[in-house]
């Protein structure tokens, strides 16, 4: 074979790979959409967590829940939002002026929302993934590939430590410690 036909072949395979490349990279997320939306989920989610916290039965701690919601897929249709997210919630409370962590939960969800009358979105529905079996399947039929590449990766409860630390006024800086 020639030269030629090797050169051909291989320009043709790179070709292929770039094209391929390109079709499957990852869409950014709007993110004008995702800061008019993320407040509404993380409401609710905080919303949903109440009564379901180890610290909640202890009324001296005082315990709330932070959630954090990160964006995987978002989607916009006629007035309605499909919202694909990482979601990270954890029970904070206060014992001894030392900020204490009750419980936490990390579940990947799918929120759908609609627009109001006056603008603004609420939740109509909101999915998550099974615990164990099923768990995989639910997660590959409900994201994209990209965006279930990228569940799973670890959270780091630094800004919801912050934001309670803030709640509390805990200094910065105070270890957490167990519930």
């Amino acid at each position: 074979m020639s030269a030629r036909r090797w050169g051909t072949g291989v320009g043709a395979v790179v070709v292929l790979v770039a094209t391929g490349a390109w079709v499957l990279r990852p869409v950014p997320v709007d993110a004008r959409l995702w800061a008019e939306v993320r407040p509404v989920i993380e409401a609710r989610l905080v919303a949903e967590s109440r009564g379901s916290g180890l610290g909640e039965s202890t009324p001296a701690l005082r315990a709330r829940w932070f959630c954090r919601a990160e964006a995987l897929d978002l989607d916009e249709r006629a007035g309605g939002v499909r919202a694909g997210v990482d979601t990270f919630c954890m029970e904070y409370g206060v014992r001894d002026g030392a900020l204490v962590e009750c419980s936490g939960a990390h579940v990947p969800q799918v929120v759908r929302l609609r627009r109001d009358t006056d603008g603004g979105y609420r939740v109509v529905s909101r999915e998550e993934a099974p615990d164990g079996a099923g768990n995989a399947e639910w997660q590959e039929t409900h994201f994209s590939f990209f965006a279930e590449s990228r569940l799973g990766d670890p959270e780091s409860p630094e800004s919801l430590e912050t934001a309670a630390r803030a709640h509390f006024r805990v200094p910065a800086g105070t270890p957490v410690e167990d519930c």
